[in-house]
């Protein structure tokens, strides 16, 4: 017998899998991009100004606090039901 599944639980399951799967693609890409420019240039330290992969953990680093937020912050349905449940208490 199959177990019915809450619907609004797998979709944020569903969420905090997805981010979860980001945060592993952060880390692996800003080490990889780390590397590069260290064995590209990085050896000589910061003399040449600001490095290169910082701009990529920027960039992604603002995608993983969306989903951040999203995941674990803020849940939209709750957020719609206390809000109706506000309007509705004040119309009395």
């Amino acid at each position: 017998m199959e177990e019915q599944r809450d619907e609004k639980l797998w979709q944020i399951a569903k969420r905090r899998a997805d981010f979860q799967d980001s945060l592993i693609g952060f880390v692996v890409i800003t080490c990889i991009c780390w590397a590069i420019w260290y064995f590209t240039a990085g050896r000589d330290g910061f003399n040449n100004g600001t490095p290169w992969p910082l701009w990529v953990m920027l960039g992604l680093g603002i995608g993983l606090v969306m989903k951040f937020i999203r995941a674990y912050k803020t849940d939209k349905d709750t957020l719609v039901e206390k809000e109706y449940e506000k309007l509705k208490n004040q119309n009395r």
